[in-house]
Order: C-alpha cells, then sequence, then structure tokens
C-alpha cells in the first residue's frame, strides 16, 4: 500500500515536472519566433529550476545578444551607406550642372567639324552621367524613407492612357510602334499617382534601350493587372530570375551610361505600394507583370 502511494507521488511529480519542461520548451520556441518577426531585442525566460534548462536558456540568450549586436552593426553600416551615397550624389550635381552648362555655351560657339562631333559626345556622356547621379539619389531616399507611402485608388486605365500621350515624343524618337490593349471599363487599383508614374517612367526607359521595333502594353480587364514587354534578341542575354537586382544590366559592356537601378527602383516602389513586379520571357519576348494589393472593376 505504502509502496502504491510512494510510486504514485513519484509519478504525480514526474508528470508535474514534464509539464514544467514542455510548457518551457514551448516558451522559449515562442520567445525565439518573435525574436525572429517581432524584435531581437528579448530574453528567454525560464520557470524550472533545473541546470540543464537554465543552461540552454542561457547560452540562447548569449546567441541572442550576438546576433543583436551583428544587425545593429549591419544596420548602422547600411545607414552610412546610404548616407554616403546620398552625399555623393548631392556632390556630383553641381559640377555636373556646371560642366552641362558649359558644354551648351560652347554649342553656340563657332567649332571646327571635329570639335563639334567632340563636343557632341561630351554632351552625350554628361548627360548619361546625370542619370546614373539622379538614380543614385532616387535610390538613396526611398531606401531610407521609412514612412508609410499614401495610397489611393487610380484608375489605370486612364493613366496609361494619358502616360502613353505625355511619352509619345519619345517613343516616336527611338522608332516604337505601341501595342496597346486596355478594356473599355474603368480598372482602379490602390496604388499611389507619383509612384506609378516612376515605376512605369524606369520601364518605358528598358524598353527603349532595348526594344528593337515595338512593345505591348496590356490591362487584363478581370484582375487589373498590366502586363509590359518588348521582343528580345536572345533570351539567354536576359536573367530573369536577378533582373532587378541592383545594378544588373543585360547591356553587359555598360555602353549606354546607365547604373542599372532603374529596375530595382521599380520593383522598390511597387513593394512600397504593396504591390508586386516580376519578369518572365517566353516566345522570345520579355514580360514585366505589375501586380496590385487591390483593384476594382467597374
Amino acid at each position: 500500500m505504502i509502496t502504491s502511494i510512494i510510486l504514485s507521488v513519484l509519478c504525480l511529480t514526474l508528470f508535474i515536472i514534464l509539464l514544467v519542461i514542455k510548457r518551457n520548451i514551448r516558451n522559449i520556441t515562442t520567445e525565439l519566433k518573435k525574436n525572429r518577426d517581432i524584435g531581437y531585442d528579448r530574453q528567454i525566460e525560464v520557470t524550472l529550476i533545473d541546470k540543464d534548462i537554465e543552461q540552454l536558456a542561457a547560452e540562447l540568450n548569449r546567441n541572442l545578444d550576438h546576433q543583436k549586436e551583428l544587425k545593429l552593426k549591419e544596420e548602422a553600416a547600411k545607414k552610412q551607406l546610404e548616407r554616403s551615397i546620398s552625399d555623393i550624389a548631392h556632390d556630383l550635381r553641381t559640377p555636373l550642372t556646371v560642366v552641362k552648362g558649359n558644354l551648351q555655351l560652347l554649342s553656340a560657339e563657332n567649332l571646327s567639324t571635329e570639335g563639334r562631333q567632340y563636343l557632341e559626345v561630351s554632351k552625350r556622356k554628361a548627360e548619361a552621367l546625370k542619370g546614373m547621379v539622379d538614380e543614385f539619389f532616387e535610390l538613396s531616399v526611398l531606401e531610407s524613407d521609412t514612412q508609410e507611402v499614401t495610397l489611393g485608388q487610380l484608375d489605370i486605365v486612364s493613366f496609361l492612357a494619358q502616360f502613353i500621350i505625355d511619352h509619345e515624343t519619345l517613343i516616336r524618337e527611338k522608332g516604337l510602334t505601341p501595342d496597346i490593349s486596355f478594356p473599355e471599363k474603368s480598372v482602379f487599383v490602390e496604388a499611389n499617382e507619383e509612384m506609378m508614374n516612376r515605376v512605369f517612367s524606369n520601364l518605358l526607359a528598358n524598353i527603349c534601350k532595348y526594344a528593337k521595333d515595338s512593345f505591348s502594353i496590356s490591362i487584363s480587364p478581370e484582375d487589373g493587372t498590366v502586363t509590359a514587354g518588348n521582343k528580345i534578341a536572345s533570351s539567354d542575354e536576359i536573367d530573369v530570375d536577378h533582373i532587378f537586382d541592383r545594378t544588373y544590366r543585360a547591356d553587359k559592356a555598360r555602353r549606354e551610361g546607365s547604373a542599372g537601378l532603374g529596375l530595382y527602383i521599380a520593383k522598390l516602389l511597387m513593394e512600397k505600394q504593396k504591390g508586386n513586379i516580376s519578369a518572365d520571357v517566353e516566345d522570345g519576348r520579355i514580360l514585366f507583370t505589375l501586380c496590385f494589393c487591390r483593384k476594382w472593376i467597374l
């Protein structure tokens, strides 16, 4: 009888200890998840006086402290890099403006044919350099801006129709014929008009750089998805898995003088609007697809 009682007490004690251990394990698991998803300024606490569990929690806390230190250093280095890029881009703008102004003044001078050729080359290079500086400056501003973006209802059909009209001169200069397919009814998406103008300006710049004869742009009447694309010389030249990476360029020789940030900035702008942009290559064409977080078909 006494033995049975002792065994029962022992079983109950072991059961209670097991429950406490499981509770501590669940607590450790929960805190690790919170540390990953919410913030890394958290500590793991245990309620069981057990050396093994305490040592495990202490070691995990030391690991978390080390991760916190590394993340803080990484964030500080990133902010310093963003400031440096912004400062460099800003410092380059003033002398670049002076150079462009002087080149413009030289255009009015009586230059030889050879001198005129050198001048035109210098003007093109100065303009390309200005584009690169502007891209770096815009990137530094976008990446350092953590404020919530103001979104509203944007009629993507009317917006893109007006966008094509506004850029008709550029499209004609490049000798491109747009193949447009828009629904007759309005399609509203949740977006920021100013940001969308920049997104499509970057896409159009990419199209004008690589398209040969024409490009297409369409809006799905079912879900408001926008698709834009053009023919490419070879699918091997395009790495769609990295096309939105920083400084990615299909032109490996970088003859156009661009920093290669246009598509990266477009993706960043779409993500700030809680949307997405993706790329795919099919049937000798590269297609960019833009999806929005919310849409209304009227």
